[in-house]
């Protein structure tokens, strides 16, 4: 795991990984998901150690607003359909290489982003394409301590 203690940037995804990727629905159609406070504190500490955190997801969702606006993320991308073009535009532009991110993700729209960053991660139970395609695959599930258990990793390493 060398290629961790150079990482600058991490980037997660919010479903399947963040949230164990279940939705609850009331009768007004509005989602609900549930999110792990030892992941939130996890990227809180990530920060407060110079790491720069984003979120990132597909998904146009009010609930994760809210979620990210209560932890203070304000690297949050929400709506974004093409998370390959969003990386190489957002990381250019803090002259972060690829090399120096590290990538969690659990599902086929993230397989791009994971085959090209300096570090890539999935929880537990990501797809099988997603697992056989990572440099890590978490001993934890996505909702249930996986994003904790990798910015345990980078902290761990980061500034040797």
């Amino acid at each position: 795991l060398e290629s961790v203690k150079d990482i600058r940037m991490l980037v997660v995804d919010v479903d399947g990984t963040l949230t164990d990727g279940g939705m609850y629905y009331d009768g007004k159609g509005e989602a609900l998901k549930k999110f792990n406070t030892r992941d939130a504190k996890g990227l809180l500490m990530l920060r407060d150690a110079g790491v720069r955190v984003c979120v990132v997801t597909a998904e146009n969702s009010a609930v994760v607003d809210a979620r990210m606006r209560k932890l203070g993320i304000t690297e949050y991308f929400r709506g974004v359909n093409d998370k390959r073009a969003w990386l190489e535009d957002y990381r250019a532009r803090f002259g972060i290489d690829l090399s120096q991110v590290a990538y969690i993700g659990d599902d086929l729209n993230d397989l791009e982003c994971l085959q090209t960053v300096g570090f890539s991660c999935c929880p537990a139970d990501a797809v099988p394409a997603v697992r056989a395609a990572v440099q890590y695959v978490c001993n934890a599930a996505a909702g249930a301590g996986a994003v904790r258990e990798l910015c345990d990793l980078l902290l761990a390493r980061h500034g040797d």
